[in-house]
């Protein structure tokens, strides 16, 4: 699984107030949650969002808050509904030894038999959510649709 860094700094005010006030400033509200620590709020540069933010790809964040460093995986992203910036970022922990849950991305493999006959793939979903230990996760799950013909389909559960 690919990595990527992004320093930040811890925030002592939550609210609306104080998180318009930073998103003002070009930063980015973000909380950090886990399984046994409870959660700190932060914030970061929206410069430094942009390699996680905008790819397909899943990656650990190596999280540098005012000098302590956290190992963990993007949860959920907030943007604007109008001018399509983040607002608001919130990050998993990842501890050694215990599963996180992360959707993957899907990448399709072949050429199914039933498009080949005149039919039309339909993708309903792009990723999957998969639970491991973080070295155990992958960077992506191919999907062989070569054998799939008319009106067959691959389940979620299929999946390996």
């Amino acid at each position: 699984m690919k990595s990527i860094s992004i320093s930040g700094s811890s925030r002592t005010e939550v609210g609306k107030k104080a998180t318009n006030a930073l998103r003002k400033e070009g930063l980015v509200p973000c909380c950090i949650y886990g399984v046994e620590k409870e959660a700190k709020s932060f914030s970061v540069p929206v410069e430094g969002l942009r390699k996680l933010v905008y790819t397909p790809d899943i990656h650990v964040v190596d999280l540098t808050i005012d000098g302590t460093k956290v190992k963990a995986v993007m949860k959920d992203i907030q943007f604007h509904p109008v001018k399509d910036y983040p607002m608001h970022v919130d990050f998993l922990r990842v501890e050694d030894g215990k599963p996180v849950s992360i959707e993957v991305p899907i990448k399709v493999v072949g050429n199914s038999e039933g498009v080949k006959a005149g039919g039309k793939l339909s993708i309903q979903r792009r990723k999957i959510r998969v639970s491991a230990l973080e070295q155990n996760l992958p960077d992506v799950i191919e999907l062989d649709i070569t054998h799939l013909t008319i009106g067959k389909a691959i389940f979620a559960g299929e999946v390996k």
